[in-house]
């Protein structure tokens, strides 16, 4: 009987990262689903997949924090290592710069750039006893065009880009791949109280994206199919940034 693969995802009780939790889990990975501390909403999305057939377990952590992360992964990483980890977690805190906080720039790099490498740093040494594995490192439009109020966010997720790329040199003759997904608009709690009337004329299509358009990416570069894409950005984000 072959062994059912792992997928880790962070930042997954909600939003992208529960549609990409569902995506994973419908095809047939064991999913280490990571959050914060939203416990209702973990609960609610593991009860779904598990109702559909699938299997979780839930990794309350918080990735900016490297003691909590290790904590929570090495005594499961002693036993199995993950083929896919999706980067996910994050969020913003937007201002100008001239007015932002020591605070919102430290907890939005924190999270994204720190949770990055506390996780990563732990799971990609198993992959490479291993020998295979998938990183997906999920970013953003604003990483990769400018976006006023965030440079905090946009300082992190274009970081995220640079770490995708040299990660994947490193790795990659250990067949483990890393690439990046770079959402624009999506229909998220983070995305609610913006302005659509101001949002809708920059995209050529015409719309906000949905989650699952993101998740369906996802689950393609970790799938066979993609065995020969690393260490490259795809933008996901309705021909906003071009």
């Amino acid at each position: 009987m072959q062994e059912q693969k792992i997928a880790l995802v962070t930042g997954a009780s909600k939003g992208i990262g529960a549609a990409i939790a569902r995506e994973l889990a419908g095809s047939g990975y064991h999913l280490w689903l990571n959050y914060r501390s939203d416990h209702q909403a973990a609960q609610s999305l593991a009860a779904e997949l598990e109702e559909q057939g699938g299997s979780c377990t839930l990794l309350p952590f918080d990735v900016a924090d490297p003691a909590a992360t290790a904590a929570a992964l090495e005594p499961l990483l002693e036993e199995q290592t993950p083929y896919v980890l999706v980067n996910n977690a994050g969020f913003a805190r937007d201002g100008i710069m001239a007015l932002m906080s020591q605070g919102d720039w430290d907890d939005v790099l924190a999270v994204h750039l720190g949770g990055f490498f506390n996780v990563t740093r732990l799971v990609v040494a198993r992959m490479l006893k291993k020998r295979r594995g998938r990183i997906i490192n999920i970013v953003s439009t604003s990483g990769e065009t400018g976006m006023p109020g965030q440079v905090n966010y946009s300082a992190a997720k274009a970081g995220l880009i640079g770490a995708t790329r040299s990660l994947a040199v490193e790795v990659g003759r250990r067949n483990i791949l890393v690439n990046a997904v770079s959402p624009g608009f999506i229909a998220t709690d983070m995305t609610t109280e913006l302005p659509r009337e101001q949002i809708l004329p920059m995209i050529p299509l015409g719309r906000i994206g949905e989650p699952e358009e993101v998740s369906g990416l996802v689950a393609f570069l970790c799938s066979d199919r993609a065995g020969y894409i690393t260490g490259q950005v795809f933008s996901v984000n309705g021909g906003a940034h071009i």
